[in-house]
């Protein structure tokens, strides 16, 4: 049972970098991948991070109270952990 275990565990994770990697336009081979450049992996382990770990920004605009021309724009990025 403990094998049955750790394979459907590396399927699922060969199917989310399989999933990973067509989101960021790169061409993953079953088996040995080892062509593909560092952007190219890191783009891959990077987007599975992400998806893992989604992170919400908002943005909200202010007025400055002295003068009606000015702006300011604050950026709130939130880690939401599952």
């Amino acid at each position: 049972m403990k094998g049955e275990m750790t394979q459907k565990g590396r399927e699922a994770l060969d199917r989310f970098k399989m999933e990973s990697a067509s989101e960021v336009g790169v061409t993953l081979n079953k088996g040995y991948n080892g062509d593909l450049t560092s952007r190219q992996a890191g783009s891959i382990g990077g987007q599975m991070v992400n998806m893992m770990s989604p992170e919400q920004q908002f943005e909200f605009i202010r007025s400055d109270v002295k003068s009606q021309e000015h702006v300011r724009i604050l950026t709130y990025s939130v880690q939401v952990g599952i």
